[in-house]
């Protein structure tokens, strides 16, 4: 009797390597979005033979150097830091990539990076009608009203500088 060893990060549900297989097939750039309890990180990747290399990224603390006064973990967070992620992707090159969730799930917050980084001039392909209204982009739903054409024109100026 033969033991085939389970790799590891397939056994800790970490990697859907039948998905990743396929994603490394196209050859293209590719985003992952990480969302914890209070924060939202995307990295725009490259895969590479000795690994993915990073092109961008960007994280939901970045906001509050911008005046960003609400949650970090909410829908107009996540949409802003993914707006963020794909200009700063513009700037350094990038102009297309696909959505790579792993054995994460497709979330409304997933789904409002994945909106932000279209709307920063990112080619992924995505249907529109996955994404949230644009009442719940603008954070209309929330207590705390941030204005989210400004902080998408401070992003501007930040990226621009870079």
């Amino acid at each position: 009797m033969t033991y085939s060893k389970i790799l590891r990060r397939l056994r800790e549900e970490k990697t859907n390597y039948r998905k990743r297989k396929t994603m490394l097939m196209g050859k293209k750039d590719f985003v992952t979005v990480s969302i914890s309890n209070e924060n939202t990180q995307v990295q725009v990747l490259q895969p590479k033979l000795t690994g993915d290399q990073v092109v961008a990224s960007a994280h939901s603390r970045a906001l509050l150097k911008n005046g960003w006064k609400g949650s970090r973990k909410n829908i107009p967070a996540a949409y802003l830091t993914g707006y963020l992620a794909g200009k700063k992707a513009l700037h350094s090159g990038t102009t297309q990539a696909i959505l790579y969730t792993g054995t994460r799930r497709y979330t409304q917050r997933v789904a409002a990076v994945l909106k932000g980084m279209i709307d920063a001039g990112l080619d992924i392909p995505a249907n529109s009608e996955s994404f949230p209204p644009q009442e719940r982009l603008n954070g209309e739903h929330l207590t705390i009203k941030n204005d989210i054409e400004v902080f998408k024109s401070t992003i501007d100026k930040e990226v621009s500088v870079q």
